[in-house]
């Protein structure tokens, strides 16, 4: 018997492993978001200068009756500037014969960043209410009425009307709504839903805090303070309390107002409120 000679397998056949090229290779950096600038205008009385907290609240960088001639330069100012990513502008019917130009002027800025024209608006007979309550005269003049001067103030933001990006009708909201709303359409989820609770213990003898939205009053508890097998035992572990009748029966009311919080923290998210 001749022996067999061992088979050998060929080259293509052996298992080969890579090691994966790391050396080199840099690691993948958060892309910065990018520049934006907003253009708040419309109808006077429609709810801009709320609207412009509201993105102040957002982190925007915000300026209120800039002048259309250095609207040009601020941009550049945000396209080169290293801490202020967004901004926000108010220019309305104060800025006079100018307003013009605008649309002109929007076409060169939109080449240097993103830039978003949001209008606001609302129908007459809101406008003139809101006039009337705060008995401040319209930006155009004190010489016609208020309805007057609307008409002719919309005459003159036709033209910007045409190229807004946005349109907000506010006819419908209270200054807490239009807040809410702008938080939607140009928050993020981190900012939008973000609630602060504070809870805080204190005395009637020093006073409500002045900050405070939901008081309860707990003083019908019995203090672990007076109770001779909680007194020298640190506040962290005074869990119980003595188990009779009484006891339960005040701990279960307490436990019964605090946990309305469940349905009020909720709503008082959505309206934007810290609690």
């Amino acid at each position: 018997m001749t022996p067999q000679k061992p088979s050998r397998r060929s080259p293509k056949s052996r298992p080969t492993t890579r090691k994966p090229k790391t050396a080199g290779r840099k690691p993948k950096t958060a892309r910065k978001p990018a520049k934006q600038l907003i253009i708040l205008t419309g109808i006077s009385g429609a709810g801009k200068a709320s609207a412009l907290k509201a993105f102040e609240d957002l982190g925007y960088h915000c300026v209120d009756n800039l002048p259309l001639e250095l609207l040009p330069q601020f941009a550049v100012i945000v396209g080169k500037s290293t801490e202020v990513e967004r901004a926000a502008i108010v220019m309305d019917v104060r800025e006079g014969g100018t307003l013009d130009r605008l649309p002109e002027i929007l076409k060169s800025i939109k080449k240097l960043l993103e830039t978003r024209v949001v209008y606001l608006d609302a129908q007459d007979a809101v406008l003139v209410r809101r006039f009337s309550e705060t008995r401040r005269p319209h930006p155009l003049g004190q010489s016609e009425t208020v309805w007057r001067s609307i008409v002719e103030e919309r005459q003159l933001l036709d033209p910007i009307r045409n190229v807004a990006d946005t349109l907000i009708d506010t006819s419908n909201f209270n200054v807490h709504e239009l807040r809410a709303d702008i938080l939607d359409r140009f928050g993020h989820e981190k900012q939008t839903k973000r609630l602060l609770v504070s809870c805080l213990s204190f005395g009637f003898k020093n006073g409500v805090p002045l900050d405070a939205d939901m008081v309860f009053d707990v003083r019908f508890l019995p203090n672990p303070h007076f109770v001779p097998e909680f007194r020298r035992r640190p506040a962290s572990i005074r869990r119980s309390l003595p188990t009779s009748a009484d006891s339960r029966r005040r701990r279960s009311s307490s436990i019964a107002s605090p946990g309305s919080c469940s349905t009020s923290f909720p709503i008082t998210s959505k309206k934007a409120r810290a609690t």
